[in-house]
């Protein structure tokens, strides 16, 4: 994978996963890993009721 290509994931990543991070109140945002290339946004979330 040339260097622009991956900087241009590497932003689409760092988008999304911003994305994901305001929109969840409680839980947590894994991202996983193959290569050295994020391959896989996970995101748990909790639901507080009180």
């Amino acid at each position: 994978m040339s260097g622009e290509k991956r900087k241009n994931s590497l932003d689409d990543v760092f988008d999304k996963t911003k994305k994901i991070i305001n929109e969840t109140g409680y839980g947590s945002v894994t991202l996983v890993i193959q290569d050295g290339v994020v391959v896989q946004i996970e995101r748990q979330e909790k639901i507080r009721i009180k």
